[in-house]
């Protein structure tokens, strides 16, 4: 399997499907590369270069003690970014995968660049502050960390029903996703998955944000009850000078049916603008 090593000897692993224009997912928490399946072939499909890792810590990347943390997440990606000799790219970040997006414009810029798309993306800060009010107070990260370590397998379970909305009235539920998001999320180490928490909740984007010079797309649901778009999506809109927001009426934070279907087909369209 392709693997890219880091300074500190991390092993990234990655999927790279297709030629042409790179677009590089970054996938939130406690999945991996295999939660982008569906876009990676579509824009592979499309005639781009899809290329998607598992953080570190996640899926079949190393599980190191150390350097789970947003800044070294946003350096794993730049590893892969520069070992791929990547140019013009296009970077999508789910969730957490959007923080790790925005940390990298943060700490490397823009120069490999060329578009970006927040999906439910973690920035400008999930934590809620006497700065940021919008956010979710720290007793609601508290019980996910209790949840992880009282009985992991049985929390990530339940947490895919409000993840993709299945706890809404007419909602289409699906086993199968349910068991897929817990498939992926058991291979997260649990140290790795404790750490990544305090990573997506209690990292300020602000700056990294106002660092953004090419166009962005930020996509979100309006029924997000994992980053509630109030200071997620709407706030990112606001300082990303000429971003693009697209409220999903009713969407859940993954996505899922009708709700995939139509950010897939504004993935592709945003690309070949």
């Amino acid at each position: 399997m392709p693997y890219v090593t880091t300074t500190d000897k991390t092993e990234i692993f990655y999927k790279d499907w297709g030629t042409g224009r790179p677009v590089v997912f970054s996938h939130g928490w406690p999945l991996n590369a295999d939660a982008w399946d569906p876009q990676a072939h579509a824009v592979a499909s499309a005639g781009y270069r899809a290329i998607a890792h598992d953080r570190r810590g996640h899926g079949r990347s190393s599980q190191p003690w150390q350097g789970n943390d947003m800044d070294t997440y946003a350096d794993d990606l730049a590893a892969l970014i520069e070992e791929l000799d990547l140019r013009d790219a296009v970077l999508v970040g789910h969730s957490t995968g959007g923080g790790e997006v925005a940390r990298y414009i943060g700490r490397h810029g823009t120069s490999r660049v060329a578009k970006v798309v927040l999906l439910g993306a973690v920035p400008p800060l999930m934590l809620q502050t006497e700065e940021n009010p919008l956010g979710l107070p720290v007793e609601a990260f508290d019980a996910i960390r209790a949840g992880v370590t009282a009985d992991r397998s049985q929390f990530y379970y339940d947490l895919s029903i409000p993840f993709y909305g299945f706890n809404r009235d007419g909602a289409q539920v699906s086993e199968g996703v349910s068991r897929a998001f817990w498939a992926q999320s058991m291979q997260v180490g649990i140290k790795g998955a404790l750490d990544c928490i305090k990573a997506f909740s209690e990292t300020d984007f602000h700056d990294d944000l106002r660092k953004f010079d090419v166009p962005t797309f930020i996509a979100h649901g309006d029924d997000d009850q994992i980053v509630p778009i109030v200071a997620a999506g709407l706030e990112s809109a606001k300082i990303i000078k000429g971003a693009e927001l697209k409220v999903y009426p009713g969407a859940p934070h993954g996505l899922t049916g009708a709700f995939e279907a139509e950010f897939t087909a504004d993935l592709l369209a945003f690309l070949a603008s």
